[in-house]
């Protein structure tokens, strides 16, 4: 195309420089004014050619500049849920549901909107602790601009332990509408944040959609991320479909005796999470980087915090995650164990893990043939 182009805009001289040559070769001798004239008239016209021809260039270029920058635009898909009705809909049913809640798989059957609370510590008031630009997290979360954290109060895991407990167990935070929620998704966007990141927002599912609604009605445009301790209804999941870009799940613990034992009788933890991790696999898939950015784009992220005298049934997570999940399934071991909170009550998990406990897992993922595994220390 280039070629033609040149062929096109060029020919603008080739005539003058032939009537130039027509007349010299005629012209026994030919005095130094007409002489002149002639290469002036030429050089002009050759300056035309040159001109139309970077003039057309100049246009293909921003042409194709926008034709790339196209190409790379992300399109969340609540933005079709959100024209079709069906994000709205969602969100109404499943706030239907709050009237005997089993949001989460505790089941609790309370009635939030008499302002019970259930054993998640939340009633129909949506409640936040703090929201905004987070850098404390790997480079493929935070990129340039920071995740936007919005970090939900209370919590349906009620863990012993719990790094966050001011907030997840004691009920720190601020009562919001579902608009004041989507006016902040909206502020993280205009700050310049790489993707909303909802904290512990299980048993704010039906809140969460309806905002969600109403921002993408505005210009919302970012990824969300669902970060979550994995204590999740499957079925309640699937309201997500569609919803959800990435799955930041943990998976605490492999043997439920030791889940109700630390997680405020989470007895059916292991189970529900088994079918919520299914779930989130089936919906967002293996876990994979822009390749551009470097930021995650889609997929499953598992999380395994190693807990003292195997108190997270660690083997037992990585033998059913290789024969459950891809081997390629991204899993973060993480070796950042405290005795927090009310962790001193309890002698088994008052203590820092040591190296052969952290080895012992490493060994086991090598073992049961993961191939994705990360260390987050």
């Amino acid at each position: 195309m280039k070629l033609d182009r040149l062929n096109k805009h060029g020919s603008g001289a080739y005539f003058p420089a032939f009537l130039l040559f027509l007349y010299l070769t005629n012209k026994k001798q030919t005095d130094l004014k007409t002489l002149t004239n002639l290469l002036f008239i030429l050089a002009f016209f050759s300056f035309l050619g040159c001109s139309n021809q970077s003039s057309d260039n100049l246009a293909d270029d921003k042409s194709g500049s926008d034709t790339s920058a196209e190409t790379i635009n992300y399109i969340p898909g609540y933005i079709k849920l959100h024209k079709s009705g069906e994000l709205k809909k969602r969100g109404e049913e499943l706030w239907e549901r709050m009237k005997m809640c089993d949001i989460c798989p505790r089941n609790c059957k309370v009635n939030r909107f008499e302002g019970k609370r259930g054993q998640c510590g939340a009633n129909s008031d949506l409640e936040i602790a703090t929201y905004g630009p987070h850098f404390g997290e790997e480079y493929a979360f935070v990129g340039k601009g920071g995740t936007g954290r919005i970090f939900f109060t209370n919590c349906p895991m009620r863990c012993v332990f719990c790094l966050t407990h001011k907030i997840s167990c004691e009920g720190s935070g601020e009562k919001y509408s579902i608009e004041d929620l989507a006016e902040m998704m909206l502020s993280i966007q205009q700050s310049g944040c790489s993707n909303i990141c909802l904290v512990t927002p299980t048993h704010y599912i039906p809140h969460i959609l309806l905002a969600i609604d109403i921002a993408a009605g505005k210009g919302l445009m970012l990824p969300i991320i669902y970060n979550t301790g994995g204590f999740e209804n499957s079925e309640v999941l699937k309201y997500l479909d569609g919803v959800i870009d990435i799955y930041l799940t943990d998976f605490k613990y492999g043997c439920n005796e030791e889940a109700g034992k630390y997680s405020l009788g989470a007895f059916n933890y292991v189970d529900s999470t088994k079918k919520a991790l299914i779930e989130m696999q089936r919906q967002v898939g293996t876990a994979k980087k822009d390749p551009k950015t470097g930021l995650w784009q889609k997929g499953l992220i598992i999380r395994h915090l190693i807990m003292p005298n195997n108190v997270s049934c660690s083997k037992e997570i990585i033998e059913w995650i290789s024969k459950n999940l891809p081997k390629e399934t991204y899993i973060t071991i993480m070796i950042t164990y405290e005795p927090l909170y009310n962790a001193k009550n309890y002698p088994a998990i008052n203590r820092n893990i040591t190296k052969k406990e952290y080895m012992d897992v490493i060994n086991a993922a090598k073992d049961a043939g993961l191939t994705n595994v990360h260390v987050y220390d």
